[in-house]
Parts: C-alpha cells; structure tokens; sequence
C-alpha cells in the first residue's frame, strides 16, 4: 500500500503522537508498504510560533525506510494571539485553520503532486495539519484515517476547559469526516459516542511498549548522574514541564509531603514549558529536586532503573505511554484521573489514582508509595506483568494496518 501520514512533528522532535506515527510509519515500511510522512520543519513545540525556537531543515529525508516531508514554518507577528482573534468568526471550517496553536505550513496546505491509497493524520489540537491532510484525502479520493490522541481532562467537571477544547465543533468535523477513528482507550471511545460519533467507525486500539527499548539501565551509575547517594526514594516524572502536564501539581504535592519521615527526592526529566519556568522561579524546595532535561536514549533507561515511583498527574493525555515504560522496569505509577490515564492504570494494583487537581490527595497518594517498599514492590510488578499480555506493539501496529487494508480494498 502506499501509505500518507500526517503529524505536527516528526523525530527527532520528542512527544507522545509524534513518536506512535514514528513507530507506525516504521512498522509499515517493515512490512512492505511505501510510506510518506508529511510533517512540518519544527523539533520544539514553541516553534509553532516562535522563531527563537529550534528547527529542522525544511526538505525530504528518508528515516528507518520512511520517506520524510518537512514542511517550512511561517510565524506571523503575535502569531497565537492573531489566530485567536481570526478564530472568533463562527465557522468551524475556518476556526480549525486559525486554533491558536496551530503550525502554519503553506507547502503542507498545497500538497504533494502524487497519490496514495489511504491518509492518516493525528492529532488534536492541531487543525492544521488535519484539515490539509483531510482536504488531500478528497483530491485523490481515497480514504482519511484519523488518530486524534482526545485529551478528556476532569471527567467529574462538565464544563473542564481541556475537554471544551478538545471537543469544539471545529476538531469534531474531523472525526466526522474520517472514515475511521482509532481511539485509545473506553473513555475517549464512550466519550466521542455521547457526542454523537457512530460506534462503528471507532477502533479501541490502545498502546504498547517494548521493553527492550526502555529496561536495562544502570541504577547507581543514574543516581551518581543526580547527586543522590543515600537510599532516598527518587519520585520520577517525565514530560515536557508544564501545568497541563502535572509537574506544577506535582511539586506542590511534594511541598505537602515534608512529614513523610523517609528521605525522598523528585527528578524531572523533559522540556521546560514556559509556564512552569515561572513556577519553578518561586519554588521554595528546589534543592529536594533536581532537573536534568531532555534525555537519550541511554539516559531514559538509567532513568527508569534510577527512580521508585513515576509520577504523571496530568490533565493531558489520552492515554500516558511513560506510564507503560515504568511498569516495563516495575515501577508503579501516581497520576490524576484524568483523562485516558484513568483507564490505564488499575486503582490499588498497579499504581494509584488521585482526583483530578486534588494536590492534597497526590501528596497522600506519593506518601503512600514513597514510605512502603513492599506496596511499591507489589504495585510495580503487577504492571509488570500486565505488560506481556495487553500492551504489545504488533497487536497495536496490526489492527491498524488490517483498517488500511479493508478500506483501500473497498475502495479497489
């Protein structure tokens, strides 16, 4: 099949959909398909809208057998707050070109001069990409896949700000326009069928990791890495630093955590958001902490071997592949229950769940895992053990390929 995929970003840029479509593109390329990857030039996020921020050359590469279109940016003056303002006109076909996050890729928007026989794009809130995506699909009449990665939020709060973004009439026309939907866990599924999406033209897919890609690391030689010698409990959390993310709440857990008795520290690794620069200016148990950026790949798996807990209490994620590479090292998770990651981690089993935004109930969560090794023990290898059976990557990669395969078939 000859295969397009549209992302944001592509690798080496770091983030969650962008290193699935990666895994994706490969998978598929391995298996004999001619796949494309149209993308644009941007490695940081903020470069959506910044030039200050780093990116990619513009121009066609080929990685791990995909072939790779990076698309050049434009940045207009006040970029976000000019589509903002271009969005408020109630349209939704306009208002999904002008979300204020948007990457503007003229090239992208024109698109390529050649045909395929199935179109894939992901995610939101990125309508840009989609809808040029989406408009290819109709010129060359084949069929349109989308991933949306949907970030739900609170679900105790009706009117919870991530999900009314989420769920605009905007992004919803690309669900509709799709002739599948893969989502990734029951909650987005459930929550795309009450907003009166078909059941039949969504696919539960879910996550997988390979463990080999993430286990292995060095304990001693990561806890050296952070100036911790003692037998400290290490709480990690990686993500791009953020309150969206939880690392915001996360530290302000830890602020309530000071009667724990056991020595503990907390390592951050990932970007720095600008929101949380401007906490952590103030952040008054800075030396309890330490932040050691974007990481390798070596690096990531010291990580994992390094720390006790992870922690991922965000409000912003469908479904948390980090939270699959920590029990793939046994180590048991701590995350709001927001979002997707409320259905992948098991209450009391293999990690434990706070209310959405209830730092209160995180710090007693964290206290809990950080004063009870036999309970981190217990929790960390029942995920563990969760990992051989529901979250393997060819299970994953496969159904995908079979929905390609039914829909290019009709199609001939």
């Amino acid at each position: 099949m000859r295969i397009a995929h549209f992302v944001q970003r592509y690798p080496p840029a770091l983030g969650g959909s962008e290193a699935y479509f990666a895994r994706l593109s490969r998978y598929l390329a391995a298996a004999g398909d001619d796949v494309t990857v149209f993308t644009t030039n941007a490695d940081d996020l903020e470069a959506f809208w910044s030039r200050r921020a780093h990116s990619f050359p513009a121009g066609e590469e080929t990685i791990d057998g995909v072939r790779v279109v990076r698309y050049p940016l434009i940045r207009l003056p006040a970029h976000r707050h000019v589509l903002k303002a271009l969005s408020l006109f109630p349209a939704p076909r306009w208002q999904r070109l002008t979300l204020s996050c948007n990457p503007i890729a003229p090239g992208m928007w024109r698109g390529p001069n050649q045909s395929f026989d199935v179109v894939h794009a992901t995610a939101f809130p990125y309508g840009w990409v989609l809808a040029c995506a989406e408009r290819f699909a109709k010129k060359v009449r084949v069929p349109f896949f989308l991933t949306p990665f949907l970030h739900l939020g609170d679900p105790r709060d009706g009117r919870d700000r991530t999900r009314r973004a989420y769920t605009s009439p905007a992004l919803l026309s690309f669900v509709r326009a799709a002739v599948k939907v893969f989502v990734q866990t029951p909650s987005e599924r459930d929550a795309l069928i009450e907003l009166g999406i078909a059941e039949e033209k969504l696919v539960l897919q879910g996550m997988g990791v390979e463990p080999k890609e993430c286990n292995g690391g060095d304990r001693e030689r990561a806890r050296r890495a952070w100036d911790i010698f003692d037998d400290a409990v290490v709480i990690g959390h990686l993500a791009n630093h953020s309150v969206e993310k939880g690392t915001v709440d996360l530290l302000k857990a830890v602020e309530r955590m000071g009667g724990a008795g056991v020595r503990f520290h907390v390592v951050l690794a990932g970007p720095e958001m600008p929101n949380f620069a401007r906490f952590w200016r103030g952040y008054r148990h800075a030396p309890q902490v330490r932040r050691i950026g974007v990481l390798t790949e070596d690096q990531k798996r010291d990580f994992f071997a390094g720390i006790d807990v992870f922690a991922l209490p965000s409000r912003s994620d469908s479904f948390g592949l980090v939270l699959l590479e920590a029990w793939a090292n046994g180590v048991p998770n701590v995350a709001y229950r927001a979002g997707g990651v409320g259905d992948v981690i098991r209450d009391g089993q293999d990690g434990l769940l706070a209310r959405c935004g209830d730092v209160a109930e995180l710090a007693r969560a964290l206290e809990r895992l950080v004063t009870n090794a036999e309970v981190r023990r217990r929790m960390g290898e029942e995920g563990r053990r969760r990992i051989a059976g529901d979250f393997r990557w060819d299970d994953k990669l496969a159904l995908v390929r079979a929905e390609y395969e039914k829909a290019a078939g009709r199609r001939g």
